[in-house]
This record gives C-alpha cells, structure tokens and sequence, in this order.
C-alpha cells in the first residue's frame, strides 16, 4: 500500500473468527521485520496452536528464530481468511476491487 506516496508493507494477524487482531505498517518486507510483528504479536495474544501464512520466506525465517516453525501451516486456500480481512480496509480506502469504491 503506499502512504504519502511511498510503498509501506501491511502486516496483519487475524483469529479464527476473521476479527482482526494486530496491524502493523513498516517499509521493509524481510525477517527482521516479520520478527519485529511476531514478536509483538505473540506478547500481546500469546501463541497460536497453528499459525496460518503464506509462503513467503520472512515468515519462516522468523518462526524459527521464535522457535514455533512447526505451528505454521502453509496450504493453498489456507490464508483466505487473512486476505479476505483486507477488504474492509480497501473499502474504506475507495479502491475496492471492482465495486467502485
């Protein structure tokens, strides 16, 4: 998303009930960042028996460092509740995908 004109990354955890839990904005997409989120994440919720993301390398990198690599799951349609989380906010930002706002 860009802010100000300038790319910022969205982190965002979600629970099983789709409620958004934590939101975090930062200008780099990489393992310090992803641990900066987790930790965070982690310190005000507590830790997740499963914790659902996509792909991405920073993820993993940073659960091992946390040492709660084996919670991840990984699978194809496994983080739509997290993307899905995401339309509340495009909505409010006016560019929602096709609805024209």
């Amino acid at each position: 998303m860009k802010i100000n004109g300038q790319m910022r990354y969205l982190w965002r955890a979600v629970d099983h009930g789709g409620e958004g839990l934590e939101s975090f904005v930062n200008t780099t997409y990489d393992k310090a960042a992803a641990l900066k989120f987790m930790k965070k994440l982690v310190k005000r919720h507590g830790c997740a028996r499963s914790i659902t993301t996509d792909g991405l390398r920073p993820y993993k990198a940073a659960m091992s460092e946390l040492q709660i690599a084996e919670r991840q799951e990984v699978g194809r349609w496994a983080n739509n509740r997290s993307e899905n989380s995401h339309l509340p906010l495009r909505r409010r930002d006016g560019r929602c995908c096709g609805s024209g706002g």
